[in-house]
């Protein structure tokens, strides 16, 4: 496999996947007979699921495994690791005939992944539902420090009536984490028999929806083409470039309705009427030494007597002696 370019995404087209896959599936039968035990079903049913992402979807280097801006991936249905240890091989991380060692004592691959021993492994599971919710962290801890990198978890079918399941997708959901993407397997079998007998999850993709996902539903989780257009519909170079500008358009086009929507709303909220207020005059305006309306001083009809001037009555008195006398 030595084709592969580490640290891009893969450039095969779906009858090379195919292939690839089968050698998948030929490494879990191999792991599996080697064990003597193991939960092949699971694995198989998985097979192109594994191949997609490793050789073609995600974003790793099997030559820097721990590489910071690499894609992460949770095997939450951990049980499967037989698939998940064989894609890991056949994509170089480690030989593919150390699959035979499944489960032996001293062997690193034990029946379920341990990121401390296994190259390419980015979480610990095994307990159904625990590695979804670790899936959820990394993708919130992606968030928060701004990297590019995507984080993948595949669930079972029979996982997903864990509570636990659904307290992450919750939590995603409430976050919008749009850096993860979550893989139910669906092949309707479960350890008890039947998922619908036992306790069925469906609608499953109703569920998800109600907690905020963007479902796509692929009919054939078999089908390298349904796969490419359900799990890699947002990889980048792996789109009809028209396909993707229409989204993006679209998707632009309502967050702009939305958007004005919104502003229209807070302004009706800020609108305020206001009246016009008209000021009544309380005051006549009087004259000034400017207006040119004002009146002059007040000047006397006639000319002031004084106390000594001639009486104007003709008595021929002093005039404070007669008119102008003050009473006693």
């Amino acid at each position: 496999m030595g084709r592969f370019r580490g640290g891009m995404r893969g450039i095969m087209d779906n009858l090379e996947l195919a292939k690839v896959a089968n050698e998948v599936r030929k490494g879990v039968l191999t792991a599996v007979h080697g064990a003597k035990s193991g939960h092949p079903g699971g694995s198989l049913s998985a097979a192109d699921i594994f191949t997609y992402l490793y050789f073609e979807e995600m974003n790793i280097d099997p030559a820097d495994p721990k590489k910071e801006d690499r894609d992460r991936f949770v095997l939450s249905k951990g049980h499967t690791a037989p698939g998940l240890y064989s894609a890991l091989a056949h994509r170089g991380f480690f030989p593919v005939e150390d699959l035979e060692t499944l489960r032996h004592l001293g062997s690193y691959l034990q029946g379920h992944p341990c990121l401390d021993k296994i190259p390419g492994v980015d979480m610990s599971t095994g307990s159904l539902g625990q590695g979804v919710s670790a899936a959820v962290g990394m993708a919130l801890g992606g968030k928060m420090t701004d990297e590019k990198f995507r984080v993948y978890s595949l669930l079972g079918d029979g996982e997903i009536q864990e509570g636990q399941v659904w307290e992450a997708a919750m939590f995603a959901g409430f976050h919008k984490l749009d850096n993860l993407v979550l893989i139910v397997d669906n092949n309707g079998l479960q350890i008890d028999g039947k998922i619908e007998d036992v306790c069925s999850p469906y609608p499953i993709d109703e569920k998800f929806r109600a907690f905020n996902f963007h479902v796509i539903d692929v009919a054939d989780g078999n089908d390298m083409e349904q796969l490419r257009q359900g799990i890699g519909l947002q990889a980048y170079g792996q789109r009809d470039p028209k396909v993707e500008y229409k989204m993006s358009a679209f998707e632009m086009f309502d967050e702009m309705i939305a958007g004005i929507q919104q502003d229209t709303v807070r302004l009706l909220y800020h609108v305020r009427i206001e009246q016009k207020v008209e000021r009544e005059q309380v005051a006549e305006v009087t004259g000034t030494n400017k207006d040119e309306e004002a009146k002059g001083p007040v000047r006397r009809a006639q000319q002031k007597v004084y106390p000594n001037d001639p009486c104007p009555c003709g008595s021929g008195k002093k005039y404070k002696q007669c008119c102008g006398r003050k009473p006693v």
